[in-house]
């Protein structure tokens, strides 16, 4: 089984996606293909994804009994430990975008 999420992606590439895959819900993609058509699959995804973003999930002989990887400008940031393949937020994301109604100066001293 795999499954492939995008975000942000270009029409071309949603449509290249649906070719192969059965989209079943918007940017969710799902298909049960061999290692090779997966790889080729990917491959477009990353070729064509643009200012988007993607993660493809697959089922694996490992502890887990799946496999990830990413493709594309996203927060969240593969990571290995001790073999076991996490998810860290990349330092960007700790810092918030706009400062909100609790701005450092306004916050209250207990």
């Amino acid at each position: 089984m795999m499954v492939i999420v995008v975000e942000s992606a270009p029409p071309r590439l949603r449509g290249r996606l649906a070719v192969w895959l059965l989209e079943v819900r918007a940017g969710v993609y799902l298909g049960n293909y061999s290692r090779r058509v997966r790889e080729m699959i990917w491959g477009q995804v990353c070729a064509y994804i643009e200012d988007g973003n993607a993660v493809i999930s697959w089922t694996a002989p490992n502890d887990a009994g799946f496999q990830f990887d990413t493709c594309g400008p996203n927060r969240r940031i593969p990571a290995d430990l001790d073999g076991l393949r996490l998810v860290r937020f990349g330092a960007e994301a700790a810092l918030p975008s706009a400062p909100g109604p609790m701005a450092e100066g306004s916050r209250r001293r207990r």
